[in-house]
């Protein structure tokens, strides 16, 4: 028998659309259609029936070189939705590069909370990622996101691939928000203290409303392990942080929500179970 030629790995493309209504008090999903390899889990009601909380879940487990991730929700008018990750997201060594799309939705009245557990981007692979989301008139987003570039506990550095990232966050057709990063494996920007300053963990926080002073100085006075601030911009409060492992930026992240989330929305944070899994 002859030799095999390289193994060959197929590529998944994967999609999930969901939607969110508000009935009476509760918060119900109205819409769940999925392609390939992605899902939800069952909606829960962890804190009462205004809030619906969803548990995307990428059952393969890692993303390849070829993989192509489409995710998109829309929250109805005065629904509520919550929206996170069982684990991390991980992207793996390829020859090329796997793509995902995020797209969101937030209707008049709503609210949606996306908060994902850590993205990791190991060393060579080719990470492309665009999120755009849309809100409509007096809509409430609470939103973070967490990159770890290569695996510094198994001692291995982002040394090549790249990770590129675009968000993009509208008001109403205006733009509030526009951000694109693109990090080279091996890049200088890695070790500069004007990029990572040799951090391999980053990770933003946005929200589309104002914190009074005294609010921001509880958040700065937070004790953590990270090197973080908080910036008030026009509509949208803005939280960044480097660390040197993706459990301190996670940590920081959400000790701000529980500090933010009753001032801001009004609500007890009550952290989903899964985080504690």
């Amino acid at each position: 028998m002859n030799a095999l030629s390289p193994a060959f790995t197929p590529s998944w493309h994967a999609e999930l659309e969901l939607g969110y209504g508000r009935d009476g008090a509760h918060t119900r999903p109205t819409l769940r259609r999925h392609l390939g390899p992605l899902r939800v889990q069952k909606h829960l009601h962890a804190e009462g029936p205004e809030v619906c909380q969803h548990i995307i879940v990428h059952p393969p487990g890692g993303i390849a070189g070829g993989d192509r991730l489409d995710i998109s929700a829309t929250v109805g008018e005065r629904a509520w939705a919550q929206l996170t990750s069982p684990g991390a997201a991980k992207w793996y060594r390829a020859a090329g590069p796997a793509y995902q799309q995020v797209k969101l939705r937030v209707e008049a009245g709503a609210t949606l909370e996306w908060l994902p557990q850590e993205t990791i981007v190991y060393a060579a692979a080719q990470a492309e990622l665009s999120t755009d989301i849309e809100l409509l008139g007096d809509a409430r987003l609470f939103y973070w996101d967490i990159v770890a570039l290569g695996r510094p506990a198994s001692g291995e550095r982002f040394d090549s691939g790249h990770f590129q990232a675009q968000l993009n966050i509208r008001r109403d057709g205006q733009l509030l928000w526009h951000e694109r990063q693109r990090v080279v494996g091996g890049d200088g920007l890695l070790d500069s203290p004007i990029g990572l300053g040799g951090q391999p963990v980053f990770a933003t926080l946005l929200i589309s409303a104002e914190a009074p002073a005294e609010l921001l100085e509880r958040c700065r006075d937070l004790p953590s392990r990270v090197r973080g601030d908080l910036t008030q911009l026009p509509g949208l409060l803005v939280a960044r942080c480097l660390a040197d492992e993706a459990l301190h930026a996670r940590a920081w992240l959400i000790e701000l929500w529980r500090l933010l989330r009753p001032a801001m929305l009004g609500r007890e944070a009550l952290a989903p179970r899964i985080w504690s899994t």
